[in-house]
């Protein structure tokens, strides 16, 4: 069977792989966590950057959305950046803020069988365009793997690790979006490019 790339799936892979190779130090084994505890409901858009963490990596201090969920991991999204190929990719961090080590809970790969099979992921992230009434998944590359963080290691209390999700790009005038992702609090992120 031959396959064929579109220059968007080119890429999307060139990002893939720039970003895998990023993720290569945070590759530990996938796994459950404790799923029957709910998630703080709590989101705070952070303006001013204030409260960065000395541990962060690359000085990524000033965020877009901080989200709690379980087990005391904090998402804090950093980018929502278009790029030329048509995608948008959300990057950030997964802190721990919590006084134990935690798994990221196996609810966030999502309820799509073809995600799951290939392990925990971010794959259930979505992004809502509430004006044009559509919802964007987790793009996948051609194998049917998530283009998202996988396979995240246990975190250890106060440790982050980076992050990130890459959708398809909502229209040029979409500026505002709704991100979602299983067991976090939801928010609303701002798309630059």
């Amino acid at each position: 069977m031959s396959m064929r790339f579109t220059t968007k799936a080119r890429r999307g892979m060139v990002v893939l792989t720039a970003a895998a190779t990023l993720a290569v130090g945070v590759a530990g084994c996938g796994g459950g966590g404790d799923d029957d505890k709910k998630p703080d409901s709590s989101a705070s858009a952070s303006k001013d950057g204030g409260g960065s963490d000395p541990g962060t990596q690359d000085g990524a201090d000033e965020s877009l959305l901080e989200l709690r969920g379980e087990d005391g991991l904090m998402l804090k999204i950093t980018s929502a950046a278009r790029d030329a190929g048509g995608f948008v990719t959300v990057s950030g961090e997964l802190k721990n803020d919590s006084s134990e080590a935690v798994r990221v809970s196996v609810r966030t790969s999502g309820d799509e069988t073809e995600i799951i099979r290939h392990g925990s992921s971010l794959g259930g992230a979505t992004l809502v365009d509430s004006k044009s009434k559509k919802r964007y998944y987790v793009l996948r590359d051609t194998d049917g793997r998530p283009l998202t963080t996988t396979n995240m290691p246990r975190i250890k209390a106060g440790a982050s690790i980076p992050v990130f999700m890459q959708f398809p790009s909502p229209p040029e005038e979409t500026t505002e979006v709704a991100f979602q992702l299983p067991t976090f609090a939801s928010g609303t992120i701002q798309i630059s490019g």
